[in-house]
């Protein structure tokens, strides 16, 4: 087996800290649900809510991007980057679409939908699928990602994405102001660990880091195909609540 295209680079950055505790873990889910939201967004509470709702399932991923382009409005949203935002106009532009929204709801990273919009999302969820398996295994100080070889497949990279749990905010000026709202599966941070080779899979182990963040609570592992340096479909992913 190759070794990972920046696997020394990463090993070479990450620091040890305290072990991993053991936590729930979503293996083999059958969907990804990338919710695009904003505190700033008097649409998007109703969509932040049911992706609540959606994480409790033990065949879902669920992550929430928090975008920066609703903060002129009066209200910067205390969670938002403007790489989240680039990520998701990277998503239109791999769908050939020009316009991004929000609360957007992607699956999989093939297909969006209203966040809001509860059947919809169930229906999306209902027919989705990932073909490849990955499996993660807490040890001490790090964490072991498997992941099969599957020749059929294109070369796909190795997403780790950091997450807090949940975080109430007040929120004091813009269409939200006066709210008090419950966010869950907070995106922190997101950075590549590498290329999976489909011939040859995928073995490495990582050790755990404060690098990531302070806040984060959790680590999603997702495995996304590359279009031309767009996302595409996410063909596996896992993930570790600590």
């Amino acid at each position: 087996m190759k070794s990972l295209t920046s696997l020394s680079f990463v090993l070479a950055a990450f620091a040890l800290t305290m072990p991993v505790q053991a936590g729930e873990t979503v293996a083999h889910p059958k969907a990804v649900v990338e919710l695009f939201t904003s505190q700033g967004c008097s649409s998007c509470p109703p969509a932040d809510a049911l992706l609540t709702e959606i994480d409790k399932r033990d065949d879902v991923i669920a992550l929430a991007y928090h975008v920066d382009y609703w903060d002129y409005i009066g209200w910067p949203d205390t969670f938002a980057s403007p790489r989240f935002s680039a990520l998701q106009r990277a998503y239109a532009r791999s769908w050939n679409k020009n316009r991004v929204y929000t609360p957007q709801m992607v699956i999989n990273g093939v297909s969006d939908v209203v966040g809001s919009r509860q059947s919809a999302v169930n229906q999306a969820i209902s027919t989705a699928q990932l073909p490849v398996e990955m499996d993660l295994t807490q040890s001490g100080h790090s964490i072991t990602i498997s992941i099969p070889p599957d020749p059929g497949l294109k070369p796909s990279i190795l997403w780790m994405v950091t997450y807090k749990d949940r975080a109430d905010v007040d929120i004091g000026r813009g269409e939200n102001a006066g709210r008090t709202i419950a966010y869950s599966q907070i995106v922190m941070d997101r950075r590549s660990l590498g290329m999976w080779e489909p011939d040859e899979g995928l073995h490495m182990t990582i050790p755990t880091t404060d690098m990531m963040g302070a806040d984060a609570e959790g680590f999603a592992f997702l495995l996304q195909q590359d279009a031309d340096g767009l996302p595409g479909p996410i063909i596996a992913a896992s993930a570790i609540s600590l």
